[in-house]
C-alpha cells in the first residue's frame, strides 16, 4: 500500500507542546495546583503563547486542566463517576434520580425546541431546570422542555412556582405510559448561563446529551443535559445505556 498525505503530515507544534505539558503536569504539578502565567509558561517552553493556548486547550478537553475564575489555570482531579442513565429507564424525576429539581417557567418555544418537540411555535412548553451536584461540585445542568400536552391535568394551584411547580411537572408527566427514548451525545461549548450554573467559563468545553422521550406515538419531552466536559468520562454500556465512569488516570480517547 502506498504512502498516505496524512502520514507525510508533521506533528503540530502545539500538539508536541501538549505532549511536554503532560510529562510536566505528571511530574511536577498536583491536584489543585495554579500553573503559571502564559508569559512565563511560553517562555520556559520556547514557543508562541498562541501555540500554548492551543496546547491548554487541548489539555482541558481531555479533563487534565481546569480553568477557573479569579483563580487560574489549575490541575484538574480525576473525572468522577456520574450514571447519565438509570436503571429503570423511566421518566425524569423517577425514583432515583438523582437530579435535583430549580426551577420551571412557561412560555412559547424557541424555533429549536419546537423543533426537537415535533409541536408548533405558538403552542406553551414547560421547561423544568434541574441541577446534579457529586461531592459537593456541580457537574451538569439540565432543560427539560415538556409541551402543554403532556401534562394536560396540571393545576397551577398546585404548582405556583419554583421547584414545587417543576416537581408537579415531572409528577404530571410521569402519568403517560412510557414508549422508549432516544440519546444524542456531542461535544459543545459552555454558553454563558450554563457556565455560571456549572462554574466554568463562557466557552469550556462540555458535553451536550439530548434525550427524546417518547409517549402516545409522539415526542412528550426533550431533555437537553450539559455536562462538564473536565468531569466526566462517558462509556457506553452493553444495554445501550450511556453512563460515566471514574478511572483515575484514564484519559479520554
Amino acid at each position: 500500500m502506498g504512502t498516505t498525505q496524512l502520514e507525510s503530515v508533521p506533528e503540530p507544534k502545539y500538539w508536541h507542546l501538549k505532549t511536554v505539558l503532560t510529562e510536566a503536569l505528571d511530574s511536577e504539578f498536583s491536584v489543585g495546583q495554579v500553573l503559571p502565567n502564559e508569559r512565563d509558561l511560553a517562555a520556559r517552553f520556547g514557543v508562541a503563547r498562541a501555540t500554548l493556548r492551543q496546547a491548554l486547550e487541548q489539555l482541558e478537553l481531555e479533563g487534565r486542566l481546569q480553568r477557573r475564575r479569579g483563580v487560574g489555570t489549575t490541575v484538574a482531579p480525576p473525572r468522577m463517576g456520574v450514571a447519565v442513565d438509570s436503571e429503570q429507564h423511566g421518566w425524569p424525576g423517577a425514583p432515583g434520580d438523582a437530579w435535583q429539581p430549580v426551577d420551571c417557567t412557561s412560555a412559547v418555544p424557541s424555533a429549536a425546541v419546537a423543533g426537537l418537540l415535533g409541536i408548533d411555535r405558538d403552542a406553551r412548553v414547560f421547561t423544568v431546570r434541574r441541577s446534579r451536584v457529586t461531592h459537593g461540585q456541580p457537574v451538569a445542568a439540565e432543560l427539560l422542555h415538556i409541551p402543554d400536552a403532556s401534562v394536560p391535568e396540571l393545576s397551577a394551584i398546585d404548582a405556583p412556582s419554583g421547584a414545587a411547580r417543576a416537581r408537579a411537572v415531572l409528577r404530571e408527566l410521569q402519568r403517560l405510559p412510557l414508549e422508549g427514548r432516544e440519546q444524542a451525545v456531542e461535544l459543545g461549548s459552555a454558553g454563558a448561563e450554563d457556565a455560571r450554573e456549572l462554574d466554568r467559563l463562557p466557552g469550556s468545553p462540555v458535553l451536550v446529551v439530548t434525550t427524546r422521550f417518547c409517549a402516545e406515538g409522539r415526542t412528550a419531552a426533550v431533555s437537553v443535559a450539559t455536562y462538564r466536559a473536565d468531569t466526566c468520562r462517558l462509556t457506553f454500556g452493553a444495554s445501550g445505556g450511556v453512563e460515566i465512569h471514574h478511572e483515575p488516570g484514564a484519559r479520554a480517547s
